[in-house]
């Protein structure tokens, strides 16, 4: 998943959520595997200590966690989307698939992504598709389904 180069496109809130992920990590999880890692060193012998072998797997996976979050806030491009009429990332636009049948969803950088909370990647179909256009257009969304139209009522 790790794509060296890459540019990590975030909103202003995504990238102070991941910092304050970040922040977290460092601030209270850190001593915490530390103080269970000289717990773990406190009860004897190491080669047979399973508290041992899980503190250190976990701080394996917390100072890998730190790493990624560190590279990713150093090589991310934040999206402030200025103009409010026309989608990008950061903007919070309504579809409508059908006469009837709108959604609203909020264009993000793809480590924002939730579909579930209408949050969708600027690489989704239907992010890809509506970046660049303002309220009133009709979109070609191309899908591994096959593509199909919608109407961007509304963009914020």
């Amino acid at each position: 998943m790790k794509k060296e180069n890459a540019k990590v496109v975030l909103t202003p809130e995504g990238y102070l959520e991941l910092e304050a992920e970040l922040n977290d990590l460092k601030l209270n999880k850190r001593p915490e595997v530390i103080n269970a890692l000289k717990y773990a060193r406190s009860l004897g012998d190491l080669s047979e200590n399973a508290d041992y072998d899980a503190a250190r797997n976990e701080q394996a996976q917390l100072e890998s966690r730190i790493k990624e979050l560190e590279y990713k806030l150093e090589h991310c491009e934040i999206i402030d989307n200025k103009d409010k009429g026309v989608a990008n990332v950061g903007s919070t636009i309504v579809i409508e698939y059908e006469p009837g049948d709108e959604e609203e969803y909020k264009i993000v950088g793809s480590l924002e992504a939730d579909p579930f909370n209408n949050k969708i990647s600027n690489e989704s179909p239907i992010g890809k598709a509506v970046i660049g256009h303002k309220a009133g257009e009709t979109v070609s969304v191309e899908s591994p389904n096959g593509a199909y139209d919608v109407l961007l009522k509304r963009v914020k």
